[in-house]
């Protein structure tokens, strides 16, 4: 593969501005986060790369033979099945095959030499372009990359429409895998998936061989996978080397690097100006003209504002309440028939900060409902202690009147003045004529902020946060955790942003197969205990199979007879590159598969378990069969 390269790119909408003399490069292994605040263009650069959008000018320049996956933020999917749609990945590739059966039928019924001879050299293209393009392998390629995601035989029958949005979003991550890009674009790829496949992500894209230029606002994502960080802030891209927490502190020294060039200059500048001012029309003019030209020749610093936040955060202090602030013994809950949990026994304590975590529809939601009142438990019973002043951050905003303009939504439930209530608005970035909007022509970010400033407002002492950093850029973020950090009261948060879970809470619950887990550490420290568990486990299974006789498989005979031996140099590589390719895919089969292992229903269900377990061997196997035949093939190269 080559390198991508961005020179000079700039675009505005009208007389909007949002980005001018953008260059950076991406080469084979780049990992680059790119960040910035929501609407500064980010998503729209990205599209001017892949051609999507015309730039006003620049280049981006691409080798014609390199490709580029591309999975957009909010993907539309049509009404295929998941297999229909995956296939639509290789639309060249069943071209190419319709081609083949068209020309064999013709060729078939030719009778004339010379005509027979023009269709036989047609084909042997087309075939070539097949082959090329791994063409007899396109249906195993789709199996084991949507295994791979996390998906079953079964769901290959069934419409997309029917998954949920973070179905989808894997759908979209496996469209975009499937062919093997040489570069990857992923516009907030981690958007509707649970902790388990953010994690399979990082993973595939830490192991992955070509460039990635990924936009998100996951912070312990980008400490993950990121190499390098590009900014894009008051319309220009700054780049920086390493992970986001890296990035951080180079910020932070650029901007003192440049505060203290900033303040030397002034310093120099209200000389210079008081020296031409006391000379200019004395004995000393010819030195203070001279002065003057330097000073109107010098590159003046600017200093870009800092980073917009929240000017005030705070809550109002709540009251004092009891050490016991609720309490949940064996609470169980379902909707109709469907059962989600039972048996679940919960105690919070005054002072806990508590992440509830686990696998989507594992009933995190439903639970945080019960605490609240908002459904009520098929069994069971919940407590809160006394004096215990309850807030509730819901993840649709459900708080909100939809129909009201921003002002009045405060002044009338809240009975402030109007000063009072632009006050709390323009804290929370609504300013000048914002606060006229309508709730409901906000975007999703902006319900946030106003619903987090509603219960500031409320004076709880016990809040429950379902996804609180849903839809907020890095700063927003930021300043909620400022503001939990600095609450003196209890709650408990249902959240997929790991950096936001380890920065605020004190301790763990996972919710997970209808069984609810406490760990006494935040989420790195619920992460490292499961990684030991399941450790544990692997050498227990390890330890079980080390002590049944062995028998070397008949694919391991087989790739043992099949060592390729005096192959070209260029036959060596392109059979060296053959095997990396399906290394990658057999290695993302296997994560798949441990994806699927750990899932709530397969906890419970003994049969699916050992099917799983012995399809996981099978692909073990082939995939150390595959990194025999690459190891031979380099040996014979050295």
């Amino acid at each position: 593969m080559g390198i991508l390269r961005v020179s000079q790119l700039n675009k505005s909408f009208g007389i909007e501005e949002l980005f001018h003399d953008v260059s950076f490069e991406i080469s084979g292994g780049d990992k680059i986060g790119f960040i910035g605040a929501n609407g500064t263009g980010k998503s729209t650069l990205m599209r001017c790369l892949m051609g999507l959008e015309e730039a006003d000018s620049g280049q981006v320049v691409l080798a014609t033979t390199d490709t580029i996956g591309y999975v957009e933020q909010e993907a539309e999917l049509e009404s295929w099945t998941l297999w229909e749609e995956l296939s639509k990945a290789f639309e060249d590739v069943l071209a190419w095959q319709e081609e083949m059966k068209e020309i064999e039928e013709r060729i078939a019924k030719e009778k004339d030499e010379v005509a027979l001879a023009s269709l036989m050299k047609e084909y042997a293209h087309v075939v070539d372009k097949f082959e090329r393009a791994s063409g007899y392998d396109y249906e195993s390629m789709i199996k084991r990359v949507a295994t791979g995601l996390g998906f079953t035989a079964e769901d290959f029958k069934k419409n997309v429409n029917h998954f949920s949005g973070g179905q989808k979003t894997r759908i979209c991550l496996a469209k975009a895998l499937i062919r093997r890009p040489d570069f990857l674009f992923l516009d907030e790829p981690t958007n509707h998936l649970d902790i388990e496949m953010v994690e399979w992500l990082e993973d595939f894209l830490i192991g992955y061989s070509g460039g990635v230029l990924i936009i998100s606002h996951d912070r312990f994502f980008l400490d993950r996978v990121a190499n390098r960080i590009i900014e894009l802030e008051n319309k220009e891209v700054v780049a920086y080397t390493g992970n986001y927490s890296r990035f951080t502190e180079l910020k932070a020294e650029r901007r003192a690097a440049l505060e203290s060039a900033y303040q030397k200059q002034q310093v120099y500048i209200t000389k210079t100006e008081e020296y031409i001012r006391r000379y200019k029309a004395g004995i000393k003019s010819k030195q203070a003209r001279g002065r003057e030209k330097q000073l109107n020749r010098l590159a003046r610093i600017v200093l870009p504002p800092n980073s917009v936040g929240f000017n005030y955060f705070a809550f109002n202090p709540p009251s004092e309440c009891a050490q016991r602030v609720a309490e949940l013994e064996d609470v169980a809950a379902a909707y109709g028939s469907q059962e989600i949990f039972k048996h679940i026994s919960m105690l919070i304590r005054n002072g806990d900060g508590i992440a509830l975590v686990g696998p989507n529809g594992a009933g995190k939601t439903t639970l945080l409902k019960i605490l609240v009142g908002e459904m009520e438990a098929i069994n069971g019973k919940v407590k809160l202690g006394s004096r215990v002043k309850m807030g509730y951050f819901s993840q649709q905003h459900e708080g909100l009147n939809l129909e009201n303009r921003l002002l009045d939504e405060l002044i009338y439930e809240y009975d402030l003045t109007e000063e009072q209530a632009r006050h709390y608005l323009g804290a929370f970035l609504f300013h000048g004529d914002d606060v006229y909007k309508i709730i409901g022509d906000l975007s999703g970010g902006e319900k946030s902020r106003l619903a987090f400033l509603k219960l500031m407002l409320t004076g709880a002492n016990f809040l429950v946060l379902d996804e609180p950093t849903n839809h907020l850029d890095i700063p927003a973020k930021e300043a909620v955790e400022e503001a939990l950090m600095a609450f003196p009261g209890t709650f408990i948060t249902v959240s997929h942003d790991r950096y936001f879970l380890d920065k605020v809470t004190n301790g763990t619950f996972e919710l997970a197969g209808g069984v609810l887990t406490e760990y006494n550490g935040n989420y790195s420290y619920y992460h490292d205990k499961k990684l030991e568990a399941q450790k544990e486990a692997a050498e227990l299974a390890r330890e079980i199979e080390d002590r049944k006789p062995k028998q070397p498989s008949a694919a391991k005979l087989e790739s043992k007879k099949g060592k390729p031996r005096n192959l070209s140099g260029s036959k060596r590589i392109e059979l060296m590159q053959k095997y990396e390719g399906e290394i990658a895919m057999l290695e993302m089969e296997l994560k798949g598969i441990e994806f699927q292992l750990n899932t709530p229903e397969n906890h419970t269900d003994a049969e699916s378990s050992k099917k799983l377990a012995e399809e996981y061997q099978r692909v073990e196997s082939e995939l150390a069969e595959k990194y025999d035949l690459w190891a031979q093939c380099s040996e014979e190269e050295s």
